[in-house]
């Protein structure tokens, strides 16, 4: 059976993305076949597009990373055909059909569509992950944010605020500034006004979520707190930066990282399932929604990849 996907004829600008068609993709052991009602659009696609973040040996070549819709095969005990799903795949979501292991599926939640199901996957991970695992914030605590308008942004604001904790973000306008406080960021800094190094000065915050890298590295470390930890998740300033290493011994401060889509099923397994016990419960309680952007259709994926490198507040989503 064929189905009509989204592939990346060479590597360039959003015009490389040609619609195509595939053999409809066959599940393996422990993996679910999803009727794609929605997928989300996400910066690594758009690198991959670039030909700067190729697909993990093993992966679909058709970029796509999340996707929500109907299970209408199974080959696993703990879902069923017609199971309304969300999933995070490591490639394939620009498709009518997807394959996603069972372990990276999780139940559409309460009160929400498949667009903005669609939307949760990559950005709700990535955020447990970075933020919550591996910079441990918790009630109380400060979190500072880069690109607090994107879709890892928005998403980060409303879990760092369902935590109890506090969170400053940066962002690159007064409206996108305006749409983080609404979303309930304790402060947002316009950093093409304001240098937020300055704004903040040193020890003002316990973790940093970095997607800048370069010249923000040295500045995140000045604002930390002592024991402070810094997290880096991409480096649209570039991948190199000079640091003060005595900061870095007389704050004891953590410098870490990861990527998601390379890691192992059972890493993502195990994220998965803290994640339906902690924050699918905040999105059922209306503590977090995804903020949808644009909705494309699936023929519209140049467009959309367009709409992601201009100026946006959200999420972007291709819909089927």
């Amino acid at each position: 059976m064929k189905m009509q996907a989204i592939e990346i004829s060479t590597f360039g600008g959003p015009d490389v993305l040609k619609v195509t068609e595939r053999p409809t993709p066959q599940p393996q052991d422990d993996e679910v076949l999803i009727r794609v009602a929605a997928a989300g659009v996400n910066r690594p696609d758009v690198v991959q597009r670039l030909g700067k973040y190729p697909p993990p040996p093993g992966a679909s070549d058709l970029p796509g990373l999340e996707v929500a819709g109907e299970i209408v095969e199974s080959r696993s005990a703990n879902w069923q055909p017609g199971d309304k799903v969300c999933a995070l795949l490591a490639g394939g979501g620009y498709a009518e059909y997807a394959c996603a292991p069972a372990g990276q599926c999780l139940p559409i939640p309460k009160g929400l569509n498949m667009v903005q199901a669609a939307a949760l996957p990559e950005t709700v991970f990535t955020v447990w992950n970075n933020l919550f695992h591996l910079g441990g914030l918790g009630a109380g605590q400060t979190a500072l944010v880069h690109g607090g308008a994107s879709g890892i942004g928005t998403t980060a604001i409303q879990m760092s605020k369902a935590a109890g904790a506090h969170i400053i973000v940066t962002a690159g306008n007064e409206e996108k500034c305006d749409a983080c406080r609404k979303l309930g960021a304790d402060r947002a800094i316009n950093y093409k006004t304001d240098d937020y190094e300055t704004v903040l000065g040193e020890n003002a915050v316990d973790i940093v979520l970095d997607m800048v890298g370069g010249d923000y590295v040295a500045k995140n470390l000045k604002v930390l707190k002592q024991g402070g930890r810094h997290v880096s998740i991409a480096f649209l300033n570039g991948p190199k930066a000079e640091i003060n290493i005595p900061l870095i011994m007389q704050k004891r401060l953590t410098l870490t990282g990861s990527t998601l889509r390379p890691r192992p099923a059972i890493e993502k397994q195990a994220l998965r399932d803290e994640i339906q016990k902690t924050v699918w419960p905040w999105i059922e309680a209306g503590k977090l929604k995804p903020v949808i952007y644009q909705i494309f259709s699936l023929e519209q994926a140049a467009l959309a990849h367009a709409a992601i490198e201009a100026d946006h507040i959200g999420k972007i989503v291709l819909e089927n």
